[in-house]
């Protein structure tokens, strides 16, 4: 039997045994048929509060944050959208549109242009939002569970603040998308430390589709909502990154709703745990590092069977990447175990720690092997990975070894899908 994993802009066919396989997709409902009006509709009907025009004035600032280019969020579609409405009340002049990079690089001019388009650009001004520039920050205290709370200080300044993002599963904040936007999005690297320290991810409530008591997303929530956000208005997608349905309004009330679509698409029940999880990282955007990967990997482990394989295939286009510390915090140690204990042993948060505290997690239950074009054999095993050339070979090989009842599981969209057991 062929699968086809999101793997790139192009895919990547998988072959597995036939009557061996239980695939796990995400149960999209059709895509809305004109995706601007779809927008347009959620700006005007919003879930909570009155509509985005009836928050403005002639003469006040509006900064607008939408997701960076890791993300799949269509922002070519709706920020125009939003730039209309808003222009029917004020000068665009007087409105900035912050990329909330959180703790990653800047966006070059040429992925803002395939991000945003030529239109957009020339419309309003972009900025990408820097978390280690302290010129760009202002201090506003301490928020939630003793945040030290930095932000982006055009955003902070500004009358109105609105966020944009898209909402699906995420692995230790519950959900992506709303208060999201605010931190760690457009928050300073002290203010991102803190709330990825080690005790926090380590929580089991930080997890897939978990919000109230995730000790992450409790403290996100509570610093956006003691910022103030305006208006915000998150997306849904299908599986070709199309809008399902659009959500605007206040905050808490349209991520709530927009969570409740989420959590009914992406999560899946699958009947017991499998030797053999195959999973991808939703291809391009989100699988252009190993870094991201490690969402694929986390996806799988619910259902993994102890000592069995997680299998990801990701491009990983950009490497680890090259900037941040993913990579010398992986390679410090000899063992997944070892990386475990020295990040539980910090005093002080080290950037990217998180994403290696969850990969190593997962391989402390299971082995982990990845396909990924863009690392080369020996800097996967640095990783403390297996390289995986043939994936179709290694899956049948993997199979054979647990046993001829065995059965694999395969989550063609990854992080998209969340199977759990029930």
């Amino acid at each position: 039997m062929r699968v086809d994993l999101a793997y790139g802009r192009t895919g990547l066919a998988v072959e597995v045994p036939d009557g061996r396989a239980v695939v796990v997709r995400p149960s999209h409902p059709p895509a809305a048929r004109d995706q601007r009006a779809e927008v347009r509709r959620a700006l005007r009907e919003p879930v909570a509060g009155p509509p985005l025009v009836d928050r403005l004035a002639p003469g006040r600032t509006v900064a607008i944050a939408i997701c960076d280019g890791t993300r799949a969020q269509p922002r070519d579609v709706v920020v125009p959208v939003l730039l209309d409405e808003i222009e029917q009340v004020v000068d665009l002049a007087d409105v900035v549109v912050l990329v909330a990079t959180g703790t990653h690089r800047a966006n070059t001019p040429e992925e803002l242009q395939a991000m945003l388009g030529r239109d957009v650009l020339s419309r309003v001004r972009v900025v990408n939002h820097d978390a280690r520039d302290p010129s760009t920050l202002v201090g506003l205290g301490t928020m939630g569970r003793g945040v030290p709370v930095e932000l982006n200080r055009e955003f902070a300044a500004a009358d109105v603040r609105v966020t944009t993002g898209f909402v699906e599963p995420h692995f230790f904040a519950g959900f992506s998308g709303g208060p999201k936007l605010v931190t760690p999005g457009l928050a300073g690297l002290a203010t991102t430390l803190v709330l990825h320290d080690a005790s926090r991810i380590g929580d089991p409530r930080a997890t897939w589709g978990v919000l109230e008591g995730n000790p992450v997303h409790d403290d996100v929530r509570a610093i956006a909502s003691a910022v103030g956000v305006h208006f915000a208005c998150d997306v849904v997608l299908d599986a070709s990154q199309r809008i399902v349905k659009a959500f605007g309004g206040d905050l808490a009330e349209m991520h709530a709703s927009a969570c409740a679509l989420s959590r009914e698409v992406a999560m899946q029940r699958v009947p017991h745990r499998f030797p053999v999880v195959v999973t991808s990282n939703a291809g391009y955007p989100l699988d252009q590092n190993l870094y991201q990967a490690v969402k694929g990997m986390s996806a799988a482990a619910g259902v993994v069977s102890p000592g069995g394989v997680v299998v990801v295939a990701a491009e990983c286009a950009d490497g680890f990447p090259d900037h941040g510390s993913y990579r010398s915090i992986l390679e410090s140690a000899t063992s997944p175990s070892e990386l475990l204990a020295s990040i539980e042993a910090r005093e002080e948060t080290v950037p990217d720690q998180w994403q290696v505290q969850v990969q190593a997690r997962v391989q402390s239950a299971a082995r982990v092997a990845v396909r990924a074009d863009g690392v080369t054999a020996e800097a996967l095993r640095s990783a403390h990975l297996e390289p995986v050339g043939d994936l179709s070979e290694f899956v049948a090989q993997e199979l054979e070894r647990a046993g001829p009842d065995a059965t694999c599981c395969v989550l063609p969209e990854g992080p998209l899908t969340i199977p759990y057991l029930g």
